[in-house]
Protein backbone atom coordinates (compact mmCIF):
# COMPACT_ATOMS: atom_id res chain seq x y z
CA UNK A 1 0.00 0.00 0.00
CA UNK A 2 1.00 3.59 -0.45
CA UNK A 3 3.12 5.51 2.50
CA UNK A 4 0.12 8.14 2.52
CA UNK A 5 -1.32 7.78 6.27
CA UNK A 6 -3.89 9.28 8.30
CA UNK A 7 -3.27 13.31 8.52
CA UNK A 8 -1.21 13.33 5.37
CA UNK A 9 -2.29 16.20 3.08
CA UNK A 10 -3.75 14.14 -0.07
CA UNK A 11 -2.60 14.31 -3.26
CA UNK A 12 -4.54 16.32 -5.68
CA UNK A 13 -6.25 15.38 -8.10
CA UNK A 14 -8.10 15.91 -11.95
CA UNK A 15 -9.91 13.33 -13.25
CA UNK A 16 -12.54 13.09 -16.09
CA UNK A 17 -16.26 12.47 -14.96
CA UNK A 18 -17.86 12.86 -18.28
CA UNK A 19 -16.16 14.27 -21.59
CA UNK A 20 -16.72 17.88 -20.50
CA UNK A 21 -16.06 17.85 -16.79
CA UNK A 22 -13.48 17.38 -14.72
CA UNK A 23 -13.09 17.23 -11.04
CA UNK A 24 -10.06 18.38 -8.72
CA UNK A 25 -9.59 17.95 -4.99
CA UNK A 26 -9.36 21.58 -4.58
CA UNK A 27 -13.02 21.88 -6.26
CA UNK A 28 -13.99 19.86 -3.44
CA UNK A 29 -12.70 21.93 -0.12
CA UNK A 30 -14.63 22.41 2.54
CA UNK A 31 -16.17 19.17 1.97
CA UNK A 32 -15.12 15.15 3.14
CA UNK A 33 -14.02 13.43 0.25
CA UNK A 34 -15.46 9.83 0.11
CA UNK A 35 -12.54 8.73 -3.02
CA UNK A 36 -12.68 4.70 -3.42
CA UNK A 37 -11.01 2.73 -5.73
CA UNK A 38 -12.31 -0.32 -7.47
CA UNK A 39 -10.88 -2.47 -10.12
CA UNK A 40 -13.87 -2.43 -13.05
CA UNK A 41 -16.96 -1.45 -13.96
CA UNK A 42 -20.00 -3.89 -13.54
CA UNK A 43 -18.43 -6.78 -11.68
CA UNK A 44 -19.72 -8.17 -8.83
CA UNK A 45 -17.51 -6.78 -5.66
CA UNK A 46 -17.72 -3.20 -7.75
CA UNK A 47 -21.44 -3.22 -8.24
CA UNK A 48 -22.29 -3.73 -4.79
CA UNK A 49 -19.93 -1.49 -3.86
CA UNK A 50 -21.27 0.97 -6.09
CA UNK A 51 -25.06 0.41 -5.13
CA UNK A 52 -24.61 0.64 -1.39
CA UNK A 53 -22.68 3.76 -1.71
CA UNK A 54 -25.85 4.89 -3.77
CA UNK A 55 -27.97 3.85 -1.48
CA UNK A 56 -26.62 6.27 1.26
CA UNK A 57 -26.27 8.93 -1.31
CA UNK A 58 -28.37 11.18 0.56
CA UNK A 59 -26.99 10.20 4.47
CA UNK A 60 -23.33 11.13 2.72
CA UNK A 61 -25.17 14.32 1.33
CA UNK A 62 -26.52 15.33 4.60
CA UNK A 63 -22.60 15.30 6.63
CA UNK A 64 -21.34 17.53 4.09
CA UNK A 65 -19.59 14.59 2.07
CA UNK A 66 -19.08 13.79 -1.52
CA UNK A 67 -18.62 10.47 -3.06
CA UNK A 68 -16.56 9.86 -5.76
CA UNK A 69 -15.74 6.44 -7.30
CA UNK A 70 -12.18 5.98 -9.41
CA UNK A 71 -11.48 3.21 -11.58
CA UNK A 72 -9.48 3.13 -14.69
CA UNK A 73 -12.21 2.68 -16.98
CA UNK A 74 -12.97 4.70 -19.49
CA UNK A 75 -15.95 7.11 -19.39
CA UNK A 76 -18.05 5.04 -21.57
CA UNK A 77 -18.02 2.11 -19.17
CA UNK A 78 -18.89 5.01 -16.52
CA UNK A 79 -21.81 5.97 -18.10
CA UNK A 80 -23.44 2.70 -19.26
CA UNK A 81 -22.77 1.18 -15.41
CA UNK A 82 -24.34 4.53 -14.22
CA UNK A 83 -27.39 4.41 -16.02
CA UNK A 84 -27.75 0.35 -15.43
CA UNK A 85 -27.80 0.74 -11.54
CA UNK A 86 -29.21 4.11 -11.73
CA UNK A 87 -25.84 5.48 -9.95
CA UNK A 88 -26.29 9.02 -8.69
CA UNK A 89 -22.89 9.98 -7.87
CA UNK A 90 -19.60 10.29 -10.12
CA UNK A 91 -17.64 8.14 -11.60
CA UNK A 92 -14.17 9.19 -12.42
CA UNK A 93 -11.67 7.52 -15.28
CA UNK A 94 -7.78 7.14 -14.52
CA UNK A 95 -6.97 5.62 -18.00
CA UNK A 96 -3.79 6.83 -17.19
CA UNK A 97 -3.67 5.83 -14.15
CA UNK A 98 -2.21 8.92 -12.41
CA UNK A 99 -4.22 8.96 -9.42
CA UNK A 100 -4.20 5.48 -8.97
CA UNK A 101 -0.21 5.91 -8.91
CA UNK A 102 -0.59 8.97 -6.76
CA UNK A 103 -2.94 7.25 -4.04
CA UNK A 104 -0.86 3.99 -4.78
CA UNK A 105 -3.52 1.74 -5.43
CA UNK A 106 -1.90 0.20 -8.60
CA UNK A 107 -0.38 -2.95 -7.48
CA UNK A 108 0.97 -5.96 -8.81
CA UNK A 109 -2.11 -8.75 -8.23
CA UNK A 110 -2.15 -12.25 -8.60
CA UNK A 111 -4.64 -14.95 -9.54
CA UNK A 112 -4.54 -18.48 -10.12
CA UNK A 113 -0.86 -17.92 -10.07
CA UNK A 114 -0.57 -15.33 -12.97
CA UNK A 115 0.91 -11.93 -12.11
CA UNK A 116 -0.77 -8.72 -13.59
CA UNK A 117 -1.37 -5.51 -12.92
CA UNK A 118 -4.41 -4.17 -11.47
CA UNK A 119 -6.64 -1.03 -9.09
CA UNK A 120 -6.66 -2.44 -5.56
CA UNK A 121 -10.26 -2.03 -3.52
CA UNK A 122 -9.05 1.01 -1.77
CA UNK A 123 -11.24 3.61 -0.05
CA UNK A 124 -9.60 7.36 0.99
CA UNK A 125 -11.06 9.64 2.94
CA UNK A 126 -9.74 13.01 2.97
CA UNK A 127 -11.91 15.99 5.68
CA UNK A 128 -12.80 18.73 4.50
CA UNK A 129 -9.42 21.01 4.96
CA UNK A 130 -7.56 17.99 2.49
CA UNK A 131 -6.25 16.14 4.62
CA UNK A 132 -6.68 12.24 4.82
CA UNK A 133 -8.92 11.42 7.93
CA UNK A 134 -8.82 7.62 7.39
CA UNK A 135 -7.18 4.77 4.58
CA UNK A 136 -9.24 1.86 3.78
CA UNK A 137 -6.44 -0.42 2.25
CA UNK A 138 -8.29 -3.47 1.22
CA UNK A 139 -11.87 -3.13 0.95
CA UNK A 140 -14.11 -6.16 1.77
CA UNK A 141 -17.61 -4.65 -0.03
CA UNK A 142 -19.75 -6.14 1.67
CA UNK A 143 -21.04 -2.69 4.88
CA UNK A 144 -18.23 -0.69 3.35
CA UNK A 145 -20.51 1.98 2.29
CA UNK A 146 -22.06 1.89 5.78
CA UNK A 147 -18.64 1.68 7.81
CA UNK A 148 -17.51 5.09 5.76
CA UNK A 149 -20.44 7.07 6.40
CA UNK A 150 -20.09 6.12 10.35
CA UNK A 151 -16.72 7.28 10.38
CA UNK A 152 -17.80 10.81 9.09
CA UNK A 153 -20.34 10.23 11.76
CA UNK A 154 -17.38 10.00 14.28
CA UNK A 155 -15.28 12.24 12.66
CA UNK A 156 -18.29 15.26 12.63
CA UNK A 157 -19.41 15.23 16.55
Amino acid sequence: MSDLKIGDTAPDFLIKISENKEYSLKELNGKYVVLYFYPKDDTPGCTIEAIDFNELLQDFHKLNSVVLGVSRDNLKSHAKFKEKYSLKFNLGSDIEGTTCSDYAVWVEKSMFGKKYMGVNRATFLIDPQGKIAYIWPKVSVDGHAREVLNKIRDLSV
